[in-house]
């Protein structure tokens, strides 16, 4: 479903919730798609299991020198820290922004829609997320749902959101279907 294809994985140095990276991440191989970890930093990434710190992961490039038209699609996992520091730099914004402004599909967990609120690509899409995010989610124009999985294609590209750890299997599910297209 996935081959030919190369999907980023947009991480934070630190606090991306590693169960959130991994699932998808093999999920994504296993449909035949090729993932790259895309951060703010060369070198390694560290995930975490809620607030421990847990495996670390190999940077294959920086948001600096990735170019959103390399990829067919992006996930972005959650963990609090790990959207809440990418949303306060420049570049990672714009790598998500990309990945909207070109149509391509775009999955997302947990916090990780703080990035996208950042990136004003919210508005006017349904999604879901952790439930502490719903508020900063409607303020941003969209709107907010407590399920498993969302699919929206109420935009410029697909837009596949899941809440929690729990909610993985679904989530993979949809991503690599919508990332397949």
């Amino acid at each position: 479903m996935l081959q030919g294809k190369t999907i980023a994985f947009l991480a934070a140095p630190e606090g991306v919730e590693q169960v959130e990276l991994t699932e998808p991440w093999k999920a994504v191989k296993q449909a035949g798609g090729t993932p790259k970890l895309i951060s703010t930093a060369p070198g390694q990434i560290q995930g975490f299991n809620h607030l421990d710190k847990a495996d670390t992961f190999a940077v294959d490039a920086t948001v600096d020198d990735a170019d959103a038209a390399e990829f067919a699609g992006l996930v972005l996992p959650g963990g609090v820290a790990n959207p809440d520091f990418l949303r306060t730099v420049p570049a990672a914004v714009r790598f998500a922004r990309a990945f909207f402004d070109s149509g391509k599909p775009v999955a997302v967990i947990c916090h990780g829609p703080w990035t996208l609120i950042e990136a004003d690509v919210v508005r006017g899409r349904t999604l879901t997320s952790w439930p502490s995010l719903q508020t900063d989610l409607r303020n941003a124009g969209a709107t907010w749902v407590d399920q498993e999985v969302v699919i929206c294609t109420d935009g410029p590209n697909a837009l596949v959101s899941s809440r929690k750890p729990d909610d993985l299997k679904a989530f993979c599910q949809a991503a690599v279907d919508q990332l397949g297209k």
